[in-house]
C-alpha cells in the first residue's frame, strides 16, 4: 500500500519545492510517542528521565477524528519537556489499538527513538540500571576511533514501559551542537540529561528520503556517516549491522528549531520488515514528528498535488497529517 506511492511522491515533492525555493517547514515542536498508560509513562519519563509534565489534555470529537484518521477517538496527552525540547505522550482511551509488536528490531522501518543528551555517560548509564531499565543494547558503545565522523560518540540503547526505544548518547568535544557542551559545563554539571538532539528513524533509502525531507520539506543535511562494526552491533542489537546515517535539521546549517531528524539505513543485513501499512495513530508503534511552517495550507496543497500518503482529510485546526515515504506519521502544524 504505501509503495505504490513513494516514487511519485517524491519526484513530483522535488519539483514543487524547486518552483518557489522555500522550505515548507522551519523547526519541530515535539516528537508524539502513543503510549498505553500515560499515567505510567509520565512517571518513568518524569523521574528516570528528568523531563517535566508541562501539560494534559484530553479531547474528542470529530475534528480530531479527521485529523488522527481514527474514529470515534478519545486521547489522552501529556505534553512533557526536557531543556528545550518536548514529547508528548498520548493515551487512546478509544478506540483501543494494537500493541507494541514485542518482536521488534532496530532494523525494522517502524523504528522510531528520541536521542537523549547526556553530561555524563557512565553516570547515566548507572542511573538506568538503577531504575531497571529493559536494555535494547548490550551496554553503552563508544563508537571507534576510525569512524572519523562518529568517532568518540558514546550511546546506550533502552526502552520504555510500552516497549518503545530510547537512547542515551554522549558527544566529544569535537561533536555535536555547541548548547550541549555548554550545558555539560562546569556550572551545569549536575544535570544528568539535558535535551533531545533528534528522532532518528530507519529508512529504507536514503535517496528518496532526502528528496522528501530535504527538497521538499527544507530540512538541512547537518552531518554524515557509515557504521559498521562490534560497537555498531552491540549498540542496536542487530549481528552484521552497518548503517548508513544522515542527520539532518531545519533552520541554516545548525541553527536549528527543535530536535533534528536522523535517517537509519540499513545497508546490512536486509531482514528489517517494512512499515505495517495498516498502522494507526491509536496503534503503540506510533510515532508523530510535528514539524511547524508558515503556512500548512500552502504544505497541504503541496503535498496533495504530489499524491502524498495523507492521512487527515483535509487541514483540522491548522494542522494536517501525512507520511513520508517509509511510512512514519508527519504532523504539520502553523506557526
Amino acid at each position: 500500500m504505501l509503495r505504490g506511492w513513494v516514487f511519485s511522491l517524491v519526484l513530483a515533492c522535488a519539483t514543487l519545492a524547486a518552483d518557489d525555493g522555500k522550505p515548507l517547514v522551519t523547526g519541530v515542536d515535539s516528537i508524539g510517542i502513543t503510549v498505553s498508560d500515560p499515567d505510567r509513562s509520565v512517571e518513568f519519563y518524569s523521574k528516570v528521565l528528568l523531563f517535566e509534565k508541562v501539560s494534559e489534555t484530553e479531547v474528542d470529537g470529530a475534528e480530531y477524528e479527521h485529523l488522527e484518521g481514527v474514529f470515534g477517538l478519545r486521547m489522552r496527552t501529556a505534553r512533557m519537556r526536557l531543556g528545550g525540547e518536548f514529547i508528548e505522550l498520548t493515551e487512546f482511551l478509544a478506540p483501543r489499538g494494537r500493541p507494541f509488536p514485542g518482536e521488534m528490531k532496530a532494523n525494522d522501518v517502524g523504528f522510531q527513538h528520541i536521542a537523549i543528551i547526556t553530561s555524563d555517560m557512565a553516570r547515566a548509564y548507572q542511573w538506568l540500571r538503577s531504575n531497571r531499565v529493559q536494555y535494547a543494547s548490550s551496554g553503552p558503545q563508544r563508537l571507534p576511533d576510525w569512524n572519523k565522523n562518529a568517532a568518540g560518540i558514546q550511546a546506550f540503547y533502552f526502552r520504555d514501559p510500552d516497549g518503545h526505544f530510547l537512547e542515551v548518547l554522549a558527544f566529544p568535544p569535537d561533536k555535536g551542537d555547541a548548547k550541549w557542551h555548554a550545558m555539560s559545563g562546569a556550572n551545569n554539571g549536575e544535570k544528568l540529561f539535558l535535551g533531545i538532539d533528534h528522532t532518528a528513524i530507519v529508512i529504507s533509502n536514503t535517496d528518496a528520503s532526502l528528496r522528501f525531507y530535504r527538497d521538499v520539506l527544507g530540512l538541512h543535511v547537518v552531518g554524515e556517516s557509515e557504521n559498521y562494526g562490534t560497537e555498531q552491533e552491540h549498540l542496536n542489537n542487530v549481528f552484521g549491522a552497518h548503517l548508513r546515517i544522515t542527520s539532518l535539521r531545519a533552520g541554516p546549517g545548525r541553527a536549528a528549531t527543535g530536535p533534528g531528524v536522523e535517517f537509519l539505513e540499513y545497508l546490512a543485513p536486509g531482514d528489517g520488515l517494512r512499515y505495517p501499512p495498516e498502522e494507526k495513530a491509536n496503534d503503540l508503534i506510533h510515532w508523530q514528528t510535528r514539524f511547524v511552517g508558515p503556512s500548512v495550507s500552502e504544505a497541504a496543497e503541496d503535498l496533495q498535488k504530489s499524491h502524498s500518503a495523507v492521512v487527515s482529510s483535509g487541514v483540522v485546526q491548522q494542522s494536517i497529517i501525512v507520511r513520508d515515504p517509509d511510512g512514519h506519521a508527519i504532523q504539520f502544524v502553523q506557526r
